[in-house]
């Protein structure tokens, strides 16, 4: 009688481990009318390290709750994540120019060049991320200033 062990019929357990990448999302409201910022480009990059040069992932725009849903998925090694947001042209549309009339503040918002663009034609923030994580990151508007932080 045979002390052996048969082989087994299943395969060796994969030794590497996959890590989730962090995920992000963004939406965009208009605090000076109270309102989603419908339409508004936004662009995705990221870099895996510090010193890294950046990769541009591609982009989405707002729907019409501000909100982007197709942001593209970070790589697999991703330390730090830049959004950039187009706000210049959410600003020159017409449908958005009520924003402007209700401020009370000279009409060239360039405070330099008459017929200039938003004051902010675009906002880039960057940030930190950790593998497996979601980070949601609202932008709150408006044609003077602007605030982000981690939402939920």
């Amino acid at each position: 009688m045979s002390t052996d062990t048969p082989a087994s019929d299943t395969p060796a357990s994969d030794t590497t481990t996959s890590v989730t990448p962090a995920s992000v999302s963004t939406h965009i409201l208009d605090t000076s009318v109270g309102r989603p910022a419908r339409s508004v480009a936004v662009l995705l990059a990221a870099r895996a390290g510090r010193d890294a040069d950046w990769q541009s992932l591609g982009g989405s725009a707002t729907d019409a709750d501000g909100r982007c849903k197709d942001l593209p998925a970070l790589p697999e090694g991703t330390t730090h994540v830049r959004l950039d947001f187009a706000v210049e042209a959410y600003f020159e549309t017409s449908a958005n120019k009520q924003a402007d009339a209700q401020q009370d503040a000279p009409a060239n918002r360039d405070s330099g060049t008459a017929g200039a663009g938003a004051f902010f034609p675009e906002v880039a923030i960057t940030f930190a991320v950790v593998p497996g994580e979601h980070y949601h990151v609202p932008l709150l508007l408006n044609p003077f200033g602007y605030s982000v932080y981690r939402g939920s």
